[in-house]
């Protein structure tokens, strides 16, 4: 159990109200006490941990300098926000993050008022507060909106969409770079500091204006002035130029972990007008070494203890994801056109080994969701057979990509989609409830769910062996446990198998929730099938079920509305049979954060509640037929 360190100061701190009390010369030591509470907090409960440390002082400095919650602070993604939370009068709840009922790991409206904005996908900030900056102006009021993005994010194309209208609308907003891979700037040393607090200052903006009034009378020389004091600034610091050019005033970089230099700065960028852009550098896990040397061993963690660090322990079962990456490679040394795609997920979709064996057929294209699908459709136009791994909730953010692209011109490219289903602590939007709504309307689609590890495998291998675009979904963490074939078998297409022979109901179940179907399944003598495949259905099993039972029960880990129960309903209304069709899969709401097995039961799906509707069902349907 951790041991909480001494903070006094960030005891007296509830609210941001309470932190602009202070005095400046105490905010450096009030982010030693809020670094050491978010490390042991986390250490604690799991969560996101190197980001939250590498943004301390700039939220502190935020909140020290904007008037929340009337200013608006919009945080991409939000992985970083656990200092924000903690200011913002949510420090006692933070031992119920990212649990059931308790505090979530993101920005959410209805939690609190500082959270402005919604935010867990990434690159929508800088849109969002555009949106509010510009709505500000049209009632006339006199707030500030601070975006804060992170460099991963800003390789998304929607936040330079964002950034081009940015000119147009004549709000005023800033966006603030929280740039922590060094993958833009060069090291921040003391003369970046000082031009960064002089071209933010009032002097140099009101000599600017000054110039701009004076010169206006000869448009030539205006443009002129504005062109060198571009070039000077891209000269200095050559990112400036792009920004620039997409009319944001670019200030930075600057040292994300000097407080002054933040604080004056930030004062100064709150004073101007228009698009104000503000580069910083930060150090990922800063001020605890572990996590500033191992930057993503240490993004989301498990409760550990902080004085010994995360010690990573085996598992005798192989993940989905461990059993797709281990495809990969076995795949692409058979075969030579196979191209791994990912956007910017390598560890958390199984590429790394892939990554370093192949480096060649390696793409990670960065957080552009769109421009992976599309680059896949154009690898797959020239004979190359692309897999792109991708998460199902990222893969929503691509859908007219899928559609377009791959979908309607057939292209073999296939999807390996991980976090299907449930997936626990990052809650509703992280959770992969509708892919096979999505996938299975689309014509060519060939989709299929695994019920095991084995399963996983042999799909994974009939999906790249389709000349068309497959989608193999498999849920996040270890499956049950089955021995997996090294062979790389495919199975045939559209085909599902009989699991358990029993009487009066049949339960059609559609990948992970085999298990529980099976133990219900034996509880109630019922045949239990293994659908396997979403699109093509085997239609023909399906009837011979429905003409040997009573109750067709379909299950599935996706949102009823459209998925694979609907789609044996339309079998059914195809041969015009009419029978009972009970489907069972996850309610039309927002499943928060929790713990998927107890989020499963709390749906009714788990063993136990599959039995229980069917039971329910059973007797409805005796009770009717008996006229009572």
């Amino acid at each position: 159990m951790t041991t909480f360190s001494s903070t006094p100061l960030l005891d007296g701190i509830n609210w941001p109200s309470q932190l602009r009390e202070l005095e400046r010369e105490q905010l450096g030591e009030l982010t030693k006490e809020l670094r050491q509470f978010v490390l042991e907090s986390v250490a604690s409960t799991g969560g996101h941990l190197s980001s939250n440390l590498g943004t301390i002082e700039l939220t502190v400095a935020l909140h020290w300098v904007f008037n929340t919650p009337d200013d608006r602070l919009i945080w991409d993604v939000g992985h970083q926000t656990y200092a924000h939370k903690i200011l913002t009068g949510r420090r006692e709840r933070m031992k119920e993050l990212r649990i059931k009922g308790g505090l979530s790991g993101f920005p959410k409206r209805s939690e609190s008022e500082y959270d402005a904005f919604g935010t867990a996908h990434s690159s929508t900030s800088i849109s969002a507060a555009l949106g509010m900056a510009t709505a500000f102006k049209q009632l006339g009021l006199s707030r500030k909106v601070v975006a804060v993005i992170g460099d991963g994010a800003l390789t998304g194309g929607m936040a330079f969409e964002a950034m081009n209208n940015a000119r147009n609308t004549g709000s005023d907003l800033i966006v603030i770079l929280n740039d922590n891979e060094m993958s833009i700037s060069r090291p921040v040393g003391a003369l970046s500091n000082y031009l960064a607090r002089i071209l933010s200052g009032r002097v140099y903006n009101s000599v600017r204006k000054q110039g701009e009034k004076v010169l206006g009378v000869a448009p030539p020389i205006l443009e002129m002035a504005k062109r060198w004091e571009e070039h000077f600034k891209g000269f200095v610091n050559p990112p400036a130029t792009l920004f620039e050019e997409f009319g944001f005033n670019y200030i930075g970089p600057i040292n994300g972990h000097d407080l002054d230099t933040l604080v004056s700065t930030l004062n100064n960028v709150k004073r101007l007008s228009g698009p104000q852009f503000l580069h910083i550098i930060t150090k990922k896990g800063k001020g605890y070494e572990p996590a500033e040397l191992d930057p993503i061993l240490y993004h989301g963690v498990t409760p550990f203890d902080p004085a010994v660090g995360i010690i990573p322990k085996a598992s005798n079962k192989p993940s989905y994801t461990q059993v797709f990456g281990e495809w990969l490679c076995d795949m692409a040394k058979e075969d030579s056109k196979l191209i791994g795609i990912t956007p910017a997920m390598c560890e958390g979709s199984g590429l790394v080994e892939f990554s370093k064996t192949f480096p060649d057929r390696y793409f990670d294209v960065g957080i552009a969701e769109q421009h992976a699908l599309t680059f896949a459709a154009g690898l797959a136009a020239e004979g190359l057979k692309p897999v792109v791994a991708i998460y199902s909730t990222f893969l929503q953010r691509a859908y007219d990509q899928l559609i377009h692209d791959i979908a309607l011109q057939n292209l073999p490219v296939m999807f390996a989609i991980d976090r299907a289903g449930l997936v626990g602590a990052d809650g509703a939007t992280h959770c992969g409830s509708f892919d096979l709504t999505y996938l299975r309307c689309l014509p060519n689609m060939v989709v299929m769910a695994p019920a095991d590890e084995n399963e996983c495998r042999q799909m994974l291998t009939t999906a790249y062996q389709w000349q068309g675009p497959a989608a193999v979904r498999y849920p996040r963490g270890n499956g049950p446990g089955v021995s997996i074939v090294q062979k790389l078998e495919a199975i045939e297409i559209g085909r599902a198998e009989v699991r358990r022979q029993g009487k009066q109901v049949a339960i059609l179940a559609f990948g992970s929730l085999l298990g529980p179907a099976l133990e219900a399944g034996q509880d109630l003598n019922a045949t239990v099938v293994n659908m396997r495949f979403i699109k093509p259905l085997d239609e023909q099993l399906i009837l011979d079920m429905a003409l040997n039972h009573q109750l067709l029960v379909s299950v599935e880990e996706n949102v009823i509305q459209g998925g694979a129960g609907s789609a044996v309903a339309e079998v059914l209304a195809k041969h015009g049979l009419t029978m009972p069709l009970l489907q069972l899969g996850l309610p039309d709401q927002w499943i928060d954060q929790g713990d998927p097995k107890l989020l499963l039961q709390e749906v009714g799906l788990d063993a136990n509640g599959l039995r229980h509707a069917i039971e329910t069902r059973l007797s409805s349907l005796q009770l009717r037929r008996s006229g009572t």
